[in-house]
């Protein structure tokens, strides 16, 4: 089937590139700094002194300067601005295609949010190692494209689907709670807010909220994705990293980096899906 540029699906991908470029971009720090949280663990020793999000934050401008911050914003935006497209295109085509008129409800929406994650999450993954690689400042390389070449030579093409099962097992519920905490909540103001000049604020805080809660329920699987693509040599399993993550730091250990995920996640996601809804609503298509 021809697809032209006033397709449907083509509209959404392209809203949902947008959207995900701009969230990106302004909450790059934030992903950083929560993935040397995590890898933190790999070198302290149990009972070190805790390093918070601050510590990190100060470390990263005093060692790397301010634009160390940014660090991996390359892979990001090459994973965000195809990634998210994909997932909104994903997300629209199932919504018309299986879910009645009168919207998704809760397990629907659970159904929706998982499905278009796994398609986009499955596409984008060796971006997605590269760009944790580049975060964790471990790794010294000089661009996108030499990455994945370096790593297809010096580990092979499967080192770059390292963490798949964790990565799934983190976003596809994620999207799925996100999805169903986001159009309940939004089900659950008055109509007239959702009609009215601030329809934008309703989506945003809706959008904060959903992602609040999706993004801890999460965590663990986050944690355990970071450890395997920084070291996919350590881990042959998934098992293996959560009962090493387990027997060296205990419970509390699958939750580090929480904070800074949290607001990452729960700021981009909902940013993302307001300007998605709303230039979907100037192209006059229903999201």
């Amino acid at each position: 089937m021809e697809l032209s540029l006033a397709h449907p699906a083509i509209k959404a991908f392209m809203c949902g590139s947008l959207s995900g470029t701009c969230s990106t971009l302004l909450f790059q720090p934030l992903d950083l700094v929560k993935t040397r949280l995590q890898i933190l663990q790999t070198t302290l020793q149990p009972g070190s002194a805790r390093v918070g999000m601050v510590t990190v934050f100060l470390t990263v401008v005093q060692t790397e300067k301010l634009t160390g911050l940014w660090k991996g914003v390359s892979p990001s935006f090459v994973r965000t601005i195809p990634g998210v497209g994909i997932y909104f295109s994903t997300y629209y085509s199932l919504k018309q295609r299986y879910v009645p008129e009168h919207g998704p409800g809760a397990m629907e929406a659970v159904l929706l949010g998982a499905g278009a994650r796994t398609v986009a999450g499955f596409c984008m993954l060796p971006v997605t190692v590269i760009k944790t690689r580049y975060e964790s400042g471990r790794y010294n390389y000089m661009s996108v494209a030499g990455a994945l070449r370096t790593v297809c030579q010096t580990e092979g093409p499967r080192a770059l689907f390292s963490g798949l099962p964790a990565t799934l097992l983190r976003d596809a519920p994620f999207s799925g709670l996100y999805v169903m905490f986001y159009s309940q909540a939004k089900r659950a103001l008055p109509q007239e807010m959702i009609t009215s000049t601030y329809t934008s604020l309703a989506n945003f805080s809706c959008g904060i909220l959903a992602g609040a809660l999706a993004s801890l329920f999460t965590q663990p699987a986050d944690v355990v994705k970071t450890h395997i693509q920084v070291s996919p040599h350590l881990y042959k399993r998934t098992t293996q990293a959560v009962q090493y993550i387990y027997k060296e730091h205990g419970f509390q250990g699958f939750f580090r980096g929480t904070v800074p995920r949290s607001l990452r996640r729960t700021m981009i996601s909902a940013m993302a899906w307001t300007v998605y809804e709303q230039l979907m609503a100037r192209m006059g298509l229903k999201s």
